[in-house]
């Protein structure tokens, strides 16, 4: 109720204000509420109002929508903002049940943070590692997680372009926990999926071989 009454108050401020026309009013409601200059409010899996968005699977938006760039400026806000900084944060951990994420790109010169728009997974290596994990979402807990060491995704960037490559080691962990998100997955669920499951690395001089995804 109090979303939905910022939104009008904006309304009533701001009379030409491009509204999104994907969000949802109750979305656009939460983007705009409070200071829009600021961070968001983290949602966390001990709240069970806000467990029940962590664990909703969430939808496309359009790389285009007006609203998007002020979500993606407060998440990462968000993300950075805090005690212990994030190296990547989903929508939906700010109650936005949409297919978008930050990730901090370690395969990159000076670790940059990128916005992805609508990403997906088309195929896993078979090759694997397990490492430590933690979440905003469940603070003062970390859990060993099994992933894939390699993954190749595909993404939008705000002009609706596609971008396709190869993500490994560390970068690509994070994106796998951000994408787990966006499907309602926690990484505490993944490892409890993965209750005695070894991680079997290649052997050595084989090439990495990718298998098909499927969420």
């Amino acid at each position: 109720m109090r979303c939905l009454y910022s939104l009008v108050l904006w309304l009533a401020l701001f009379p030409g204000i491009v509204l999104s026309q994907d969000f949802t009013p109750s979305e656009q409601a939460l983007i705009m509420t409070g200071d829009t200059a600021g961070m968001m409010r983290v949602l966390l899996s001990t709240s069970a109002d806000d467990l029940k968005v962590l664990t909703a699977e969430s939808t496309d938006i359009s790389p285009d929508d007006p609203l998007l760039p002020l979500l993606a400026q407060r998440m990462l806000l968000t993300m950075r903002d805090t005690a212990n900084p994030g190296v990547g944060i989903a929508a939906p951990q700010v109650g936005i049940n949409r297919n978008v994420f930050w990730l901090q790109r370690f395969d990159k010169p000076g670790f940059p943070f990128e916005f992805l728009i609508n990403p997906r997974i088309l195929s896993y290596s078979s090759l694997q590692r397990r490492g430590g994990e933690g979440c905003l979402s469940i603070p003062d807990t970390r859990g060993e997680v099994l992933r894939s060491y390699a993954i190749m995704v595909e993404y939008q960037d705000y002009t609706g372009g596609w971008h396709t490559e190869m993500l490994e080691d560390f970068t690509a962990v994070i994106f796998q926990h951000e994408y787990d998100h966006l499907g309602g997955m926690l990484f505490t669920d993944r490892i409890s999926d993965q209750k005695n499951t070894p991680a079997l690395p290649l052997p050595e001089g084989l090439e990495l071989l990718m298998m098909p995804a499927g969420r």
